[in-house]
């Protein structure tokens, strides 16, 4: 809420005006120690740097986004100024000069001998809080920092910029498109193979998820008075208590919605007899979230028909893991368990080709992709500070690339049959299973991040009767 005055609020006299800047004690908060971030992000700088030599680059921390007239969404800074900087506040803008020194801009503080403090509902710290001054967030994340209204958009001519993270320099400051298209791209491919102390971040939302998965399923009896919104609400509360949000909308989806593959609506009924499908991560608060799916039977115990489906999405899960090695191409983990899960079909009478000719990459031979009648997605995306994450990268390093050490990554196929599906058994309509892990690739067998999430079914009713 960036208006000094709501059209709702009454003005201030003179005397108010005057009493309100003075009698205050004065602030003396010390500088904060250095951000373990902080060695790792100059060392992401200096890489971004050594691949324009010689280039001012700039990059936008971003704005708030208007959610509705006057109240706006809460911010979430850029995914690539976060990394670069460890910085998560808005208005703040890293500039990389030629020399490969940086500075960062962030806004001044407003301090109680200025109206503002009192009166601007976007910055004033009676409105919003307390904000770090520019001396503090350079204590803290150990690169120099200035007041953003010292940034001399003069110095930016030639620059690349980083657009689209809705900082009015997108507006204010000409640039190339193609040289800006590069920036983001390098980005994107440095930001592939993460350093140790993302994956320590990564741990740490992994393990904060498997908190929040357990609280979700003890929730059965709420779950079934209220439905899946409850569950989601359960998930939120864990995030935030231990976060800085969910990482992306939660899936909630019970009985057929778990055969929609992003229901995010999270607003049916929760059953006893049906699946429970939940798609959640939490964001810790350096930004770095998990992506984590369970399928769950709400009542403790899979029937049949709802075990068959589970077991081989269960099956090409972990032929899937097993493929994600250095050196193999990125869409090893897809190959491996789309072969099991087109072997499944083929066996249950579903696929009248064999997995030979369902999967073939010709898309003119017959057959090719039928089993994905029933598993439309990839079962891997890169994972980090976005749950896409690295999306700007180009095919040929991401899709095509190769998997090395230091990627994260999700193992998540699934299996859906459309309740109005009538080219499966009656049985088997309205089922819906995925399951997802958080892998790390390393030189050695490929690390779960979520391991501490049972997915065999044994060990899944197991651990729900344990939480109950």
């Amino acid at each position: 809420m960036s208006a000094e005055r709501a059209s709702h609020d009454s003005g201030l006299s003179d005397a108010l005006a005057a009493n309100l800047v003075t009698g205050w004690t004065r602030d003396e908060t010390p500088l904060p120690p250095p951000a373990d971030v902080a060695p790792y992000a100059a060392k992401r700088r200096a890489a971004l740097s050594a691949a324009f030599p010689g280039e001012t680059l700039v990059v936008p921390s971003g704005t708030p986004k208007v959610r509705a007239n006057d109240t706006d969404y809460p911010f979430r800074a850029s995914s690539d100024y976060v990394w670069l900087t460890g910085d998560t506040e808005p208005h703040g803008v890293l500039v990389i000069h030629p020399s490969g020194d940086s500075v960062l801009y962030v806004p001044e503080r407003v301090s109680r001998d200025s109206l503002a403090f009192f009166t601007d509902r976007g910055s004033g710290e009676q409105w919003v809080g307390r904000r770090p001054t520019p001396a503090e967030t350079g204590a803290r994340l150990g690169v120099e920092c200035r007041r953003r209204g010292d940034l001399d958009l003069r110095q930016l001519a030639n620059c690349r910029l980083l657009r689209g993270t809705g900082d009015v320099l997108d507006a204010a400051v000409t640039t190339d498109a193609d040289r800006d298209h590069a920036l983001a791209v390098v980005l994107a491919e440095l930001r592939l193979i993460k350093d140790d102390w993302e994956l320590g971040q990564l741990r740490l939302a992994t393990d904060a998820t498997a908190r929040g998965f357990a609280d979700a399923i003890r929730e059965r009896e709420g779950a079934l008075t209220y439905g899946e919104r409850w569950i989601e609400g359960t998930f939120w509360r864990r995030a935030r208590a231990e976060g800085n949000d969910v990482g992306y909308s939660s899936i909630v989806a019970c009985g057929p919605h778990a055969t929609v593959l992003h229901w995010t609506r999270n607003d049916g009924p929760v059953t006893d007899s049906d699946l429970l499908l939940l798609d959640m991560g939490v964001e810790v608060r350096s930004l770095y979230t998990a992506d984590v799916t369970r399928t769950i039977p709400v009542d403790g115990h899979f029937t049949p028909a709802q075990r068959q489906v589970y077991e081989l999405v269960h099956r090409a899960q972990q032929a899937g893991m097993a493929a994600a090695v250095p050196g193999a191409d990125f869409l090893a983990p897809n190959r491996a368990a789309m072969r099991v899960i087109a072997t499944g079909l083929r066996d249950w009478g579903l696929l009248a080709v064999d997995a030979d000719a369902a999967l073939s990459e010709d898309r003119h031979a017959p057959g090719a992709g039928l089993h994905r009648r029933y598993t439309l997605h990839n079962v891997s995306h890169m994972l980090g500070l976005d749950v896409h994450d690295c999306a700007r990268a180009r095919s040929e390093r991401y899709l095509h690339g190769t998997l090395q050490a230091g990627m994260v990554l999700t193992v998540e196929p699934g299996v859906y049959f459309a309740p109005e599906d009538l080219s499966v058994p009656p049985e088997l309509r309205g089922i819906g299973v995925r399951i997802e892990d958080d892998v790390v690739v390393t030189n050695a067998v490929a690390e779960n991040l979520s391991a501490q999430l049972p997915s065999e079914v044994a060990a899944v009713e197991a651990w729900i009767a344990g939480l109950r």
